[in-house]
């Protein structure tokens, strides 16, 4: 089973309209939520009005800060389900209505009547970081919410020790998570008041927690069952208002309620990634060797905090720790301001560090007149090191995949040598481009590293994982993991499979109802492979043991002699062969697992895992320390054509090569590639949410430009296999590293192309052709 391409389970039921996700979720007496949010940016709240609302048929409950449990929730501890004496961003919460239909509802928030008192607003982080700035957040007395310091080495021998320092100011965009299906939540209390809440969530047992925390309840009389999730990409990782909001209607109406948002509600409320405004100065000596890195960010995190405001933890790795550098120093600043929240976003961070790290690499290599592949080679990282920052490197396939990556370059150039004879030369150091025609073709590379088993991020980094065989030989895994649509339930039972020695179709993975499923701490960090992976290991393992104990005992033989395979347990090898009769040296999973069950003292086979990595939180005053069990590596080569005349850059080509330890299904591993090989498109190229003063100004798919199948270039992808030590069967996390370095690869083509240094993203055609025309002194 390991290592074969194997379809997703659940792909024909997906396929054929069969499966059930959020919003196809129908309860009987169902009512629709529906909530209102500020109409000022900032604003003291006077007066909410609700008599005219409640007076309309059809509505069952409505709700204001008055029905507000008395704690404040989130990761800042500065949140509440509907906002009382101030709102502090558009996207605040003032009240909501439960009615029979949604029309109904809209109907309703439409005659609540709020009266504001509109308070200075604040836009910009560095504003918000002045003296006497109006405050978001009175009682906390500043905008700054954290910060970040971070050093190894010494910065001034760093570069003393430099033959070339550069440095450059980046700024980087809010992007939207731009997954198909909008959030939805369900929520229905029983005769008990016990709550029952169907989720587009990643973190179901941690919603568990934040829920009961911001309803007031016990953990345990809250249950979440989470809803086939179409994809996520970090959208789901923390709780949000709208979540305690559809239980507090729920409970007041005696109802279940059910709230899902409009595509525009979804720009509106859901998280962003944070935008970042990044300066960097980095040294290196002439003999290629990287000497300093010095960054400092400034994050928006908006009005509340999420986990935006955490991702400067990668960040930081990616600055730390990307290459083998002696001198680091990484600072940042999380500030609260009147724009939109900011959250985790597929990356977490590292698509954005890569960007300003990757592209300042190219330009070290430039100035010291060095092949940039080979520069990357000289700092690679390499196995069994522990990096300054206490990252212990198990495998390390980083060299190879940039020696794939660049054997493919090698392809593309002479292909265009040959076939371009409307090639000159643009930039001096580049024999592709192309001089007095208006296309311009391009190389450009870039690396990455990124957590492949899992980031400590809380206390545990565990998951639970059970493996019953039944009295029919059938086999369920009941995982703690999530499934949002990277195909986890798949490669979980090819791992099962692989140890009982069964079909994957035979292996009915249960993953989805936190009063079923044992504990986990939820789906990030490229992670569910690697830890979860490894429980279903455990536990298979300890079912097979099971089985194997009770065919010893039928067949005579040691448990040591047996193997599992085709369905059933035999006897392995010469000595099973030997044996007189054919029926004797072999029994069925049904068989075993009956004879074990109905006999005197009986059991059945329940084998149990439990996997928590060998990690630790960093340190919180040095942010030092092992955060996750591996590492994953990757490099990219991105090959493109830029118009010279409109600023159009249009990519050609992408070759992703990835480090995966071991691919335990290779058609899964290239589906996580390409998939964050296309957000990565976008991020490079054309997605950006615009939000002025707190305003999204293009909350659709019309406005926002996300990368389509039309879109993309030839896309390859190359899986170089490590064999990680701790992974189950060698395997590492992947999710996320597809789209890290894209957006670096494809700037560093640009700049192959054309001569110029993209710093700030997407590169947009106006954005390109502004860059031109300053380099043409225009």
């Amino acid at each position: 089973m390991i290592g074969q391409r194997i379809p997703k389970l659940d792909a024909p039921d997906k396929a054929t309209g069969r499966t059930t996700y959020g919003h196809d979720v129908k309860l009987p007496g169902m009512l629709h939520g529906r909530i209102l949010y500020s109409r000022y940016p900032h604003a003291r709240v006077l007066k909410v009005d609700v008599s005219r609302a409640a007076q309309l048929p059809g509505v069952k409950a409505i709700i204001t800060a008055a029905d507000n449990p008395p704690t404040k929730f989130g990761y800042g501890k500065d949140n509440t389900p509907l906002k009382g004496d101030a709102v502090r961003s558009l996207r605040d919460e003032v009240a909501a209505v439960a009615a029979v239909d949604a029309d109904t509802a809209e109907e309703a928030l439409r005659l609540i009547e709020v009266e504001y008192e509109p308070l200075p607003p604040i836009f910009e982080a560095e504003e918000a970081l002045k003296e006497g700035a109006p405050l978001i957040h009175a009682e906390r007395g500043s905008n700054l919410f954290n910060s970040y310091r971070y050093s190894h080495g010494d910065l001034e021998s760093g570069e003393r020790e430099s033959d070339v320092v550069l440095e450059t100011d980046y700024e980087l965009p809010y992007v939207a998570h731009g997954a198909m299906e909008t959030s939805v939540v369900v929520a229905s209390f029983d005769h008990r008041g016990h709550l029952t809440l169907y989720s587009t969530t990643q973190i179901p047992f941690l919603l568990q927690r934040d829920l009961a925390e911001a309803l007031g309840l016990e953990g345990s009389d809250i249950r979440i069952i989470q809803t086939a999730i179409g994809g996520a990409f970090g959208r789901g990782l923390d709780i949000y208002p709208f979540e305690p909001i559809a239980a507090l209607l729920a409970r007041k109406a005696g109802k279940p309620v059910r709230i899902s948002f409009s595509r525009h509600e979804e720009f509106l409320a859901a998280p962003l990634r944070q935008p970042a405004k990044v300066h960097v100065r980095a040294g290196a000596k002439r003999n290629g060797l990287v000497t300093v890195r010095d960054v400092y960010a400034l994050l928006d995190i908006g009005a509340y905090v999420s986990w935006g405001s955490v991702t400067p933890l990668v960040m930081m790795e990616t600055t730390a720790s990307l290459y083998r550098v002696p001198h680091v120093r990484f600072s940042a600043d999380c500030v609260y301001t009147n724009n939109p929240i900011t959250g985790a976003v597929r990356g977490y961070g590292n698509p954005q560090s890569t960007f300003f790290i990757e592209t300042m690499m190219d330009r070290l290599a430039v100035a010291l007149n060095l092949d940039p592949i080979e520069f990357r080679v000289r700092n690679a990282n390499i196995p069994n090191e522990e990096t300054p920052q206490g990252l212990k490197i198990t495998s390390c396939g980083m060299k190879q995949c940039l020696e794939a990556v660049a054997a493919r370059a090698d392809v593309s150039s002479k292909q265009l040598a040959v076939g371009s004879e409307q090639s000159a030369i643009s930039n001096p150091k580049s024999t592709r481009s192309v001089k007095n025609q208006k296309l311009k073709r391009g190389i450009g590379f870039a690396t990455t590293l990124n957590v492949g088993g899992g980031a400590r991020i809380y206390r545990s980094d565990g998951c639970g994982a059970t493996v019953k065989v039944d009295d029919f030989g059938h086999v369920s895994l009941i995982t703690g993991s999530t499934e949002i649509g990277q195909g986890s339930e798949t490669v979980l039972a090819q791992i099962v499979a692989e140890v009982l020695g069964v079909k994957v179709e035979d292996i009915n993975v249960l993953n989805s109802d936190t009063d079923v499923k044992p504990w986990d701490v939820g789906v990030h960090a490229s992670r569910t492979t690697f830890i979860a992976g490894n429980a279903a290991h455990i536990a298979a393992l300890d079912a097979r043991r099971q089985l194997f104990e009770t065919a010893a005992e039928m067949l005579k033989v040691g448990p040591e002699q047996l193997v599992a395979r085709d369905g059933k347990i035999m006897v392995a090898g010469e000595q099973g062969s030997n044996l007189q009769s054919p029926i004797s040296n072999s029994l069925s999973l049904a068989k075993v697992a009956r004879a074990r069950h109905f006999r005197e003292g009986g059991q059945v086979i329940v084998g149990e895992g439990w996997y928590d990595p060998p990690t630790k939180l960093v340190d919180k005053d040095t942010y030092k320390g092992n955060i996750s069990a591996t590492y994953g590596f990757g490099a990219q080569m991105a090959e493109v054509e830029v118009d010279t005349e409109t600023g159009k850059v249009r990519v050609l080509r992408l070759v992703c090569a990835n480090d995966v330890g071991r691919a335990i299904n290779p058609m899964a591993v290239e589906g996580q590639i390409e998939g964050g090989a296309q957000m990565g498109l976008g991020y490079a190229l054309t997605e950006e949410v615009i939000v002025k003063e707190g305003r999204v100004l293009n909350p659709d798919f019309l406005d926002y430009r996300l990368f389509t199948s039309a879109d993309m270039p030839e896309l390859e992808s190359i899986i170089i296999e490590t064999d990680d030590p701790q992974g189950p069967f060698g395997a590492k996390g992947v999710g996320e590293m597809g789209g890290t370095p894209t957006a670096a690869a494809i700037a560093n083509a640009i700049y192959d192309a054309v001569g110029i240094r993209m710093t700030q993203a997407p590169m947009t055609p106006e954005r390109v052709l502004r860059a031109l025309d300053e380099r043409n002194g225009q």
